[in-house]
């Protein structure tokens, strides 16, 4: 494989040569970029006024225009945007650049309203299936990430609990480690695992892209079901952010985030952070406790009773120096961050099963290097690298022998409350993580991309009270190298995007005693290498409407946790195999904008078929210890809707529905090609919602009480999900069956901003009703 990676890699040079040398031999030129304050401007008309003479802006904000030698005048014009002038001079077999920022106009002529695009609006015109929300709306708000991504079109959060508690996330049926995470386009779990959506604060980024299915080549992920990115503030304006909120269960969140340029020097410095807390004592309703009658006789009986061993809090800090638009550099940035947590767990796989003494904290720090240089070597070719290094360690102590009960309750017992021996069992995994793009615009129609991405974990794991620091620890390194290829065509009606990504796979075992008498030990080592290729496309019927089509073969590579266990209730599983995917989207959209009134309609369906799903399974028919497997095939079919409605600044609504079917594809037993056909085979996955939708409103009015720079705003929204089975549905009869019920979940807050949004108060009420 490795050889066919060359091979494809020398193909790509000769081509990427020859193009240049094509357009080294065009005719008198004028070529450049169109910006405007948040990015790259796609799909911007450039003409020669007087002329015939024209060309469409790609994607990438890049144009490129030929004619005749001759002095001319270059206009640049976008809706939403003001136009620009500007005189030029081509030369015989000279090429000029002249590139142009644009800024946006907002103007309204006889209730005629013209509003230029936000960059959310243009990733969802792209060509993959996308979620892409604006969180400046939110940001006088007390959400963190999770919460609002459970508002959108296909995504599904569940929580196991309040504050810092697991969760599960899906995009469009597959969750887990199948979906990936990023801020900025790095890995949150570079800043470990204290870092996750749930208690990240939604005021810490201006926007949060979801790509559903396939994910571009420039993450070099090995995502199978989708990946989230969280994008903070880029501007190298100087802002000050803070937010401190305080909620029911003693619940206290803050969080601040900046920026400071020094003006002589050009040094900019970035610092964010956040801290969390919650007493998490909510109430467990017809919860099983013992009830003493006398010395030698008890009984179980249901009571509702508060979660007193659920404690959580977790901090984060991270600051980051450098400069930007330099003439060795377009960014710079060397960084640190350090992040921890501290958690109470209330109950172990079950919620019978109670703990009253078990703890859970961790701590973890990184250091990184961002670099950008545009136009390296040649015009429009662009370089981005990212490097960190990082260390994540936890620890759970597990010290008590005795059993607790939901009052509190608690009985002396043979074993710790885990079972087995008292322990502190400690985790400590050292990362390396480097990123590297390589982006070329040859001209307005063909651009390429070229990413590698090295990810490489070590696995230290050891009992403090009975096995010793382990001092030849495993170790697991992906390796992910992609190409794109991408056109603009007929004036930007037809966008396609090919890629190619191969994955490898690097796994040491780690030191093995093989010869017990001399002590002599092995490493254990092994290879394996795997290709996912793909398409997106996305045509314009007219100009507010537009369909999209994607496809991938995705490869999900193991997690370090799942090959190696956590030490005491998963263990190692060394032969275990990453899971693949074949992703089919299917997509239409269609946007109006009229005087005020601004509709947004976007509809899909999907299709996923999954194999070797990686899954959690009691080993050897013992509840108290797992394993990761490859336990089945999954095919995932369903479609989603979204309407938004927007009339000026004064209202606007949205509802969205999502509908997926997910039926276990496992017909026979593994391994097996014939036989008993298993008794789930295309049965529902339990435990998984099928069909859920969101609404909300939101109503705002400006300049109060005759006062300038106010606002006051009024958001409700309801969460919809139908009921669902919570086993496999062929396991006894339906009726008896245990069931997960509908569930209605309302959300209402009150905001107040002051001085264009500078100071916000908020009061906030989530599941109104109680569901």
């Amino acid at each position: 494989m490795m050889i066919y990676i060359r091979r494809n890699l020398s193909l790509i040079l000769f081509f990427l040569g020859q193009l240049v040398w094509s357009q080294n031999n065009s005719k008198p030129t004028v070529e450049g970029s169109i910006t405007d304050n948040v990015g790259p401007l796609g799909f911007v008309t450039v003409s020669i006024k007087g002329t015939t003479y024209g060309a469409v802006a790609n994607d990438h904000g890049f144009y490129k225009l030929s004619a005749p030698a001759g002095k001319y005048t270059l206009l640049v014009s976008y809706l939403g945007y003001h136009s620009q002038e500007t005189s030029i001079i081509l030369k015989k077999g000279k090429t000029i650049t002249k590139n142009f920022l644009l800024k946006e106009s907002t103007t309204s002529l006889d209730e005629v309203m013209v509003v230029g695009k936000t960059k959310s609006q243009k990733l969802k015109e792209q060509s993959l299936s996308v979620n892409a929300i604006e969180l400046k709306e939110l940001s006088n708000v007390t959400l963190n990430m999770s919460e609002v991504l459970n508002r959108t079109t296909g995504v599904k959060v569940r929580q196991t609990g309040g504050v810092g508690s697991d969760f599960s996330f899906s995009i469009n049926g597959l969750s887990g480690k199948a979906v990936k995470f990023y801020m900025d386009g790095i890995p949150l779990s570079v800043m470990g695992s204290s870092m996750s959506l749930n208690n990240i604060p939604v005021n810490i980024a201006e926007r949060v892209v979801v790509y559903k299915g396939v994910v571009p080549v420039h993450f070099g992920a090995d995502a199978l079901g989708g990946a989230v990115n969280i994008i903070t503030n880029q501007s190298v304006s100087n802002y000050l952010d803070a937010s401190y909120s305080v909620g029911s269960f003693n619940t206290h969140k803050a969080s601040l985030s900046g920026q400071y340029k020094h003006e002589k020097t050009g040094l900019i410095a970035k610092a964010s952070g956040f801290i969390n807390y919650s007493d998490n004592n909510y109430v467990m309703k017809g919860v099983n406790v013992i009830e003493v009658i006398d010395k030698d006789n008890s009984r179980f009986i249901k009571g509702d009773f508060e979660r007193f061993h659920d404690q959580y809090k977790s901090a984060m800090g991270q600051l980051e120096l450098g400069v930007t638009n330099k003439s060795w550099a377009d960014v710079f940035f060397v960084g640190g961050s350090y992040s921890e947590t501290d958690k109470e767990i209330q109950t172990g796989n079950y919620q019978e099963v109670v703990y009253g003494a078990v703890n859970k904290t961790g701590k973890a720090y990184s250091t990184s290097i961002r670099y950008l240089k545009k136009d390296l070597i040649l015009e429009n070719l662009d370089l981005s690298v990212y490097t960190s290094l990082s260390e994540d360690k936890y620890q759970i102590e597990d010290l008590e022998y005795r059993k607790y009960y939901w009052d509190g309750f608690s009985v002396e017992k043979p074993s710790a409350e885990q079972g087995g021996d008292a322990s502190k069992y400690q985790v400590k995994r050292p990362k390396i993580y480097t990123r590297a793009n390589l982006s070329y615009i040859l001209n307005p129609i063909h651009s390429l991309g070229l990413n590698y991405t090295l990810d490489k974990v070590k696995n230290y794991l050891w009992d403090e009270f009975d096995i010793p620091k382990d001092e030849f620890p495993g170790q697991l390194a992906k390796h992910n190298l992609g190409f794109s290829y991408q056109q603009n065509l007929f004036e930007g009606k037809l966008l396609n995007s090919f890629f190619v990504k191969f994955y490898g796979l690097q796994l040491d075992q780690g030191s093995v005693i093989t010869d017990p008498n001399t002590g002599v030990r092995e490493t254990v080592a092994e290879w394996d290498d795997y290709m996912g290729y793909g398409i997106g496309s996305r045509y314009l019927l007219t100009d507010n409407i537009g369909i999209k089509a994607s496809y991938e073969k995705a490869y999900r590579l193991q997690e370090v946790g799942e090959v190696f266990g956590n030490g005491y209730t998963v263990i190692s599983n060394s032969v275990l195999l990453p899971e693949y995917s074949n992703n089919f989207n299917l997509g239409v959209y269609y946007k109006s904008i009229q005087g005020k009134n601004r509709i947004f309609i976007e509809s899909g369906g999907y299709l996923r078929n999954a194999n070797d799903f990686i899954s959690l399974v009691a080993y050897q028919s013992n509840d108290q210890v797992f394993r990761y497997e490859n336990t089945s095939k999954v095919i995932v079919k369903g479609f989603d809707a979204d309407v938004k409605y927007g009339y000026g600044d004064f209202f606007n609504a949205n509802v969205n529905m999502t509908y997926q079917s997910t039926l276990n594809n496992t017909k026979y037993a593994e391994g097996q090609t014939s036989g008993t056909i298993e008794a789930t085979y295309k049965n529902e996955l339990p435990n998984r919602p099928q069909l859920f939708g969101n609404a909300s409103i939101g109503l705002s009015k400006e300049n109060l009480f005759n006062t300038t720079d106010t606002r006051l705003s009024f958001n409700w929204d309801m969460q919809y999900v139908h009921w669902y089975y919570l086993t496999w549905e062929n396991y006894g009869a339906k009726e008896s069956l245990n069931t997960i019920p509908d569930q209605y979940i309302q959300n209402v807050s009150l905001s107040y901003s002051l001085k264009n949004g500078t100071y916000n108060i908020s009061l906030e009420c989530n599941n109104l009703l109680d569901e």
